[in-house]
């Protein structure tokens, strides 16, 4: 693992999030020269994937109540998102 890399796994979502978005302002200003285009670029993908990374994490931690034929929680069971 390269040191970006292993800071990128240390970041927050929220930091990996703000890096994220400095990139895409950086790219989109097109003040960048093209190699550096290309190394924001490739930093921007793998802040992507953690942010991904986190979020499915996240969401796999995620339980609902459960309801009883009464209306009460009976328990929980895992988040399925198909279920929205």
């Amino acid at each position: 693992m390269t040191d970006a890399s292993a800071q990128i796994a240390e970041m927050t979502f929220e930091d990996a999030l703000k890096a994220l978005e400095d990139i895409v302002r950086r790219l989109e200003s097109g003040d960048a020269t093209l190699d550096d285009s290309i190394s924001l670029y490739e930093q921007g993908e793998k802040l992507r994937l953690h942010c991904q990374q986190r979020l499915d994490a996240a969401q796999a931690r995620i339980e609902r109540v459960v309801q009883g034929a009464d209306g009460q929680p009976a328990g929980t069971q895992p988040f399925d998102a198909a279920d929205r």
